[in-house]
């Protein structure tokens, strides 16, 4: 969503490059590509000035002509000034002291909702919470019926008493859910409001309605993150006509201008609580905004991608694969097996181009990314799945007749299987180098990263011999001075003293002598 406004932004700090400090030319010309740039995206008008505003403040200011690199220094500013408009810190779910805890869903017609009740469903449940989905929407057809699929999907409970299709009561519903969980020991309440525009004054009375019934501690506003400036004019009227406490933005997936998520938290005054990513029920997750600006300018989504990790790999496990990596036989325990089940454990935490897209700089290849065949992986799996447990534990077995049963038994050329093999065998020897501590093959000299195979050691030279005279005279001199200082030496004691001083004054120190008795 994103991708046009990461590259205007990218062209634009390129030309700031290899500047010593910033003129008030450079600094203008600087605000007017960043404008234009958020204009594109879709940007509310308003939120554009204040941000260019500050911008250039801050780009005058001394933190810009003191700094080392006034480049670097820009990309920071705008960096910090982004993640201001997106809200500033995470905000957190408010929980009820005394439970259960009522979270209100209401937006748009077809802003997703329903399915986003079923997301955070799953979402709550991974945070150790009970939860319970209620459907109140009993104006759209077959609306209660898609809550309960949706529910089913999830593992979560849902509390549908009215068919719906414009038959019962909403409110009575909502308020009849909250003693529903109390007896259920349900700790969350979702309820599932109907869509509605800004203009309907029906349902506008009827959220509200529900909102006066059940009294909610969180009311989230959702929003299609694809419309553009009329999620900003809609999330302000529904604002003044029941309020809302947070935002969650679905469909952040899409390919359209991403203007409301800049927009809506400047706007509004609400912060953005959670953004949906995708169609599986676990695309969803909390709103960072310093992780959504880092993402915007191609700085990468570290922390994202290591919680995603921590949520599927397990600590055991991982530990396990690097004992055998770091293993004194050169990784040779680490099997096709445990290949496999590696890459398992990759696909589960989603689509690889997305997880490539949160390292840093990948926007510089981003078509090559999204270009990526995500079958590969099953073409891999089927590959090393149809090989006896002998063969994955011993690739070296895997000769001609083997590769082509392999082949056929998978459905791929000879060569993918030959392929496969060396590509393992490659990738086991970099990864027990790097378990073991010696850094990237081929990446001699790198600080802390040890080097490749043909890294030699610094040889020490020896320190030379004193060099003698050439003048006969001159040398005869040192030989003699040399001498007598060898004769002193030997009459001398241990600190090469003469000998009865050495006697006489030299004494151990006191720790010495405690030491010795």
């Amino acid at each position: 969503m994103f991708d046009t406004l990461s590259d205007r932004l990218a062209a634009t700090f390129k030309n700031l490059r290899g500047k010593g400090r910033l003129s008030e030319a450079d600094i203008d010309a600087t605000a007017r590509e960043i404008r234009i740039a958020l204009l594109e995206a879709d940007v509310a008008l308003p939120v554009v000035r204040s941000f260019i505003a500050k911008v250039k403040e801050r780009a005058r200011g001394v933190e810009v002509s003191q700094a080392l690199n006034p480049a670097q220094q820009m990309i920071k500013i705008v960096n910090e000034e982004l993640v201001s408009i997106l809200g500033g810190e995470t905000r957190r779910l408010r929980f009820a002291k005394t439970a259960p805890t009522v979270i209100m869903l209401a937006g748009l017609q077809g802003a997703g909702k329903t399915t986003l009740a079923g997301k955070l469903g799953v979402w709550l449940k991974g945070q150790g919470h009970s939860p319970l989905l209620v459907a109140c929407d009993l104006q759209r057809p077959n609306a209660v019926n898609q809550l309960s699929v949706v529910a089913d999907r999830a593992g979560v409970a849902v509390y549908a008493p009215e068919p719906g299709n414009g038959v019962g009561d909403p409110v009575q519903v909502a308020k009849d859910s909250i003693e529903y969980a109390r007896s259920k020991q349900f700790d969350i309440v979702v309820v599932d409001t109907a869509g509605r525009l800004g203009i309907d004054q029906e349902l506008m009375q009827q959220a509200a309605d529900i909102r006066d019934a059940v009294s909610p501690d969180e009311i989230l506003f959702v929003v299609d993150a694809m419309i553009g400036q009329d999620a900003v004019n809609t999330a302000e009227a529904f604002r003044d006509g029941v309020g809302f406490d947070g935002v969650v933005l679905s469909k952040l997936d899409g390919d359209a201008r991403g203007g409301a998520a800049l927009s809506i938290a400047h706007v509004t005054g609400k912060q953005i609580m959670f953004a949906s990513n995708g169609e599986k029920l676990e695309d969803f997750d909390a709103f960072h905004p310093d992780r959504m600006a880092s993402r915007i300018l191609d700085m990468g989504d570290l922390l994202t991608l290591i919680e995603q990790a921590e949520k599927t790999f397990s600590q055991e496990e991982a530990a396990q694969m690097a004992s055998k990596l770091a293993s004194s036989k050169g990784g040779k325990d680490f099997t096709l097996d445990d290949f496999l089940a590696q890459m398992e454990q990759v696909r589960k935490m989603g689509s690889i181009s997305k997880l490539l897209g949160m390292l840093p700089g990948m926007g510089q290849i981003k078509d090559q990314i999204n270009n990526i065949d995500e079958r590969d992986v099953d073409r891999t799996a089927a590959i090393i799945k149809s090989m006896t447990p002998k063969e994955r534990a011993e690739p070296t077995i895997i000769n001609g007749s083997r590769r082509a049963r392999i082949a056929k038994g998978s459905g791929v050329e000879v060569s993918a299987v030959k392929n496969l093999v060396e590509r393992f065998f490659e990738a086991r020897k970099m990864m027990s180098k790097m378990a073991q501590g010696g850094g990237m093959p081929g990446m001699p000299g790198m600080p802390g990263m040890g080097g490749g195979p043909g890294r030699q050691k610094k040889q020490v030279k020896q320190a030379k011999g004193k060099r003698k005279s050439g003048n006969p005279m001159k040398r005869k001199a040192e030989e003699q001075a040399e001498a007598a200082r060898r004769e002193q030496a030997a009459q001398g004691g241990a600190l090469g003293l003469p000998a009865g001083q050495a006697d006489k004054n030299f004494e151990l120190p006191d720790e010495f002598k405690k030491f010795m008795g």
